[in-house]
């Protein structure tokens, strides 16, 4: 079952203006009223569309942020059944810090097709298209999977590009890096714009390894299911975050998921751009309306374009 190809303009207004809901706060360093911005902005633009849909993936709980709830019912209640995931304001840090690649973001999908993951930690392995399906593996070490990639791209290792988190307890994924003498492209946070610099024809980074957040982990594996990527991920879970999984419908919490298990079907995919970075330009705030950019997706219509929206205040 396909989504209308009418919704995809409804959802990137959505975007767009929680997008502008946190620009006010750009370089003010208030990290909470940036993301209440965003998602009382996300949230009342949800209710305007004609859908009976669901968040299961919501805003932070991990950062005791102004949320959109897992389980909480968006749009009139008339009309089609979606799930969303959505992280209103994906780079708080950035937003209150003026810095690059702040972004407001959704996926969509009928109902039952987005994996319900609660907000903990995901290890996870992203690479982009045209490659074999399930290639790489997380109970892998990195030289193996960095030697499998290597070999189908027909490239040495020191010739590959990997994306990693800068945080210690990535220790051990960059000595290894180092020693194949792989390149890596560090990113402070911004956990979705880094996992999808593996896609498009001249992909910034040929691997995206890190265990970062499990909700942009479903949200990344969104958009790239429409550009024929693959993710593996594995949620990491403590005594408590295993109840709440399990309440979720993860049975299994050990489970290595693939692309395939973590989104189904047809996807929308909006990300819009707060302050200027990879996936799109930042808000543009004039007197009586406001531009954003976003980056829109809409698998079974193939839609993958960067569309610049003026709107009124």
């Amino acid at each position: 079952m396909t989504i209308d190809k009418n919704f995809l303009a409804k959802f990137i207004k959505v975007t767009a203006y929680a997008a502008y809901g946190a620009y006010p706060f750009i370089g003010k360093d208030d990290k909470i009223s940036a993301d209440k911005g965003a998602v009382d902005m996300m949230r009342k633009e949800l209710n305007k569309i004609e859908m009976n849909a669901t968040i299961v993936i919501g805003e932070g709980e991990m950062d005791e942020a102004p949320m959109l709830n897992i389980g909480e019912k968006v749009g009139t209640n008339n009309g089609p059944e979606f799930d969303i995931a959505v992280d209103p304001l994906e780079g708080t840090t950035f937003t209150s810090k003026g810095l690059p690649n702040a972004f407001s973001v959704l996926a969509v999908t009928k109902k039952g097709n987005l994996l319900s993951a609660p907000d903990t930690y995901m290890e996870k392995i992203i690479i982009g298209s045209n490659l074999p399906k399930n290639l790489l593996d997380l109970d892998n070490s990195v030289e193996k999977n960095i030697k499998l990639l290597a070999e189908v791209k027909n490239k040495k290792p020191s010739e590959l590009s990997a994306c990693v988190m800068k945080r210690p307890r990535h220790a051990h994924i960059i000595k290894c890096l180092e020693e194949m003498k792989v390149k890596i492209n560090y990113i402070t946070d911004g956990d979705i714009a880094g996992g999808l610099t593996v896609i498009g024809n001249n992909p910034k980074n040929d691997i995206y390894l890190s265990t970062g957040g499990g909700p942009e982990g479903v949200i990344v594996a969104a958009a790239l299911s429409c550009f024929g990527g693959q993710i593996q991920g594995r949620l990491i879970l403590n005594k408590t975050e295993a109840i709440r999984a399990k309440k979720l419908g993860i049975i299994d919490i050990d489970k290595k998921y693939n692309i395939d298990e973590i989104v189904k079907g047809d996807v929308i995919f909006c990300a819009s751009g707060v302050t200027s970075g990879d996936l799109a330009k930042g808000v543009q705030n004039y007197k009586d309306k406001f531009e954003v950019t976003t980056l829109a997706l809409h698998k079974s219509q193939k839609i993958n374009k960067t569309i610049t929206n003026i709107y009124n205040k």
